[in-house]
């Protein structure tokens, strides 16, 4: 075998390790996309249910009129936030989160409105919005991770770096959510 087909070879090789390594990174950013997709379809069903969840809290609690405020200026500003799973996206969302925290604390403060069945009805899709989209951060997260560690591994780096693939944001949970999560509960009898 002469040298020239060897060098051929080993050009070729390289060449489609390249090639693999770019494909690699293409179907991790796909899966990540994807993921938020996910994360989407609850977050739009969580938005369109916050004003219903507003209204039926304005009739109880009128003089908690700042935390409704908050809520529907979160709300606004995930709706005026650029699409896809930017930070910017990420951190509106995050806002929205600590701010229908907020409100179901305030909640806990008015034994009918928690008794109210529209209430009740409006709290359980919340509920169950609110663990999907926790199972989709998670799958998210996950998914952003491993896009992000393969953007980041050697010999990867390289190609990513030529082609412009770099590290993206995980969808943590917003200082205010984290407030109202480790904000212990009222307990009032009568």
């Amino acid at each position: 075998m002469s040298g020239f087909m060897i060098a051929c070879l080993l050009a070729a090789a390289v060449a489609g390790f390249l090639v693999l390594l770019y494909n690699r990174l293409v179907a991790l950013r796909q899966t990540r996309l994807n993921a938020f997709s996910d994360i989407d379809v609850q977050l739009k069903q969580r938005y369109d249910l916050v004003p219903r969840l507003v209204e039926t809290v304005k009739g109880y609690a009128a003089h908690e009129k700042g935390v409704l405020e908050t809520v529907t200026a979160a709300r606004a500003a995930v709706g005026t936030a650029a699409s896809g799973a930017g930070s910017e996206r990420l951190q509106a969302e995050g806002a929205l989160g600590g701010a229908l925290a907020r409100l179901m604390v305030v909640a806990e403060n008015y034994p009918t409105l928690k008794a109210d069945g529209n209430f009740q009805n409006l709290m359980n899709q919340l509920s169950g919005i609110e663990d999907k989209i926790a199972a989709a951060r998670r799958f998210f997260n996950n998914a952003t991770n491993e896009y992000n560690t393969g953007v980041q591994q050697f010999p990867a780096n390289i190609i990513a770096g030529m082609f412009h693939f770099g590290t993206e944001p995980f969808f943590d949970v917003s200082s205010d959510e984290k407030a109202a999560i480790n904000k212990a509960p009222e307990v009032k009898f009568g």
